[in-house]
């Protein structure tokens, strides 16, 4: 713990990661990138792996790490630190007995918040969704990535520039900006940094994530994933099926003991559910009939 309002953490080996040549690829990408010295930016649409695939090159790095998760009612100060209370001292002088002397002083107390602590020390940043904040918010970051120096207030009471130590990192993520929620970034940011557009997994890796993560047999896996990326590929929903329902569905078959096979038309059902609830944001009865007729072809298809 660095200060009351700062949590480093220390980055490890993600249980059940899957590190297949596509995640390998990607990795040794990004990282060959961070060691010539730029920042990493996984951009992509949700269920593509991007926080996960950030930690995991955090990992790599070996620094401790400091995470930010981008939010609408960011301000500068939240992100470098602000005055937060106050530091009160009273001083009473009785050094002669019939006299007494009293003093007080009451100043505001700064904060670092956590970019402040991670340029301080070079620790690796993980800005997570860092669109979803207000662009003006992120302005500091120019500096920072293209100068190596943050400009601090002077109610901080050091240095009004802190120079950037050499082995702070910083790797960040967003969605595209069509999501709900998330603002355009200038074109200043983008430009300072490296960014990687993240697709769906290919189906060797979604199979073995799956499998990882479900603890299902991997012949079972496979028929679920294939489910979901046909129903993916069908271009009929009007949103595309992630590796999320993949999990999702072999998590629940394997709580409670059972296979596509053995389900019956439970497996059916809970295709439906998961895949009917991912595909559409008002559930509308005509996106569940959708999704029923083509999970009940491709049901038939693979089981």
């Amino acid at each position: 713990m660095i200060n009351d309002m700062t949590t480093v953490l220390e980055p490890s080996p993600l249980p059940d990661f899957v590190e297949t040549p596509y995640i390998k690829d990607i990795t040794e990408r990004s990282l060959s990138y961070i060691m010539a010295g730029f920042p990493v930016h996984f951009r992509g649409v949700s269920g593509t792996g991007k926080t996960t695939l950030a930690m995991h090159v955090a990992s790599k790095i070996g620094r401790p790490l400091v995470m930010i998760h981008g939010d609408e009612e960011f301000t500068t100060s939240n992100l470098i630190g602000g005055e937060y209370g106050y530091r009160f001292r009273k001083v009473v002088d009785r050094f002669i007995s019939r006299v007494s002397k009293t003093e007080e002083d009451m100043t505001k107390r700064w904060v670092d918040n956590r970019l402040t602590v991670a340029c301080k020390h070079g620790f690796t940043l993980l800005y997570d969704e860092f669109t979803r904040s207000r662009p003006e918010a992120n302005n500091v970051l120019l500096s920072i990535l293209s100068e190596k120096m943050l400009d601090l207030p002077v109610g901080r009471g050091e240095e009004p520039y802190l120079r950037v130590h050499p082995d702070f990192t910083a790797i960040f993520t967003s969605n595209p900006e069509e999501y709900a929620g998330v603002h355009r970034s200038q074109d200043a940011l983008r430009d300072r940094m490296v960014t990687m557009d993240l697709d769906h997994f290919d189906r060797e890796t979604e199979i073995a994530i799956t499998h990882a993560k479900s603890k299902l047999s991997e012949e079972d896996s496979i028929k679920i994933v294939n489910i979901v990326r046909d129903l993916r590929e069908s271009g009929k929903c009007e949103f595309a099926p992630t590796i999320r329902g993949s999990i999702a569905i072999a998590k629940i078959l394997h709580v409670q003991d059972l296979t596509p096979v053995s389900a019956n038309g439970g497996f059916t059902q809970i295709c439906q559910d998961i895949l009917a609830s991912e595909t559409s944001r008002v559930g509308s009865k005509t996106n569940q009939e959708r999704v029923k007729e083509i999970v009940n072809g491709l049901i038939n298809k693979y089981c």
